[in-house]
């Protein structure tokens, strides 16, 4: 039987990257890090934390999300112009994406294979490539 306290796991993780643990992050760390990985959209996030017993509005929820990913607690997957997934993977990996459904699913970095990746603009240098790989049903 563990004795940790329920938000133990989220406190320290807001506390090693330096981000105050107000009542709202320590809500929305809990539904995002106290599971298995999963892919999440702000929307989904929100109505989520609705369902339980704190009151957070959807902009706070997209700051949230956004200020996890700037401190790398988060990684955002980008699917479409107005369509981000927030992923608590944040290990190297790619993704397929079903339109269809907005399902995200894994797949491990080994399973990709990257070449002949051009020389990045002067002054920059590759941060990571993403890969994401749209599926449809068989018909």
């Amino acid at each position: 039987m563990s004795t940790d306290r329920p938000y133990s796991n989220v406190l320290q993780r807001l506390r090693d990257v330096g981000l105050r643990p107000t009542k709202q992050r320590l809500a929305l760390g809990k539904l995002l890090f106290d599971r298995e990985p999963r892919h999440v959209t702000a929307e989904q996030l929100h109505s989520e934390v609705v369902c339980g017993s704190v009151r957070v509005s959807l902009a706070t929820v997209y700051n949230t999300l956004h200020q996890f990913t700037q401190v790398g607690l988060l990684r955002e997957v980008v699917v479409e112009p107005n369509r981000s997934y927030f992923d608590t993977n944040t290990g190297d990996h790619h993704h397929f994406y079903a339109p269809e459904d907005g399902g995200l699913t894994d797949i491990p970095a080994e399973h990709v294979s990257l070449g002949n990746i051009p020389a990045p603009p002067q002054g920059t240098e590759v941060e990571r490539v993403d890969v994401i790989v749209r599926v449809k049903k068989s018909i």
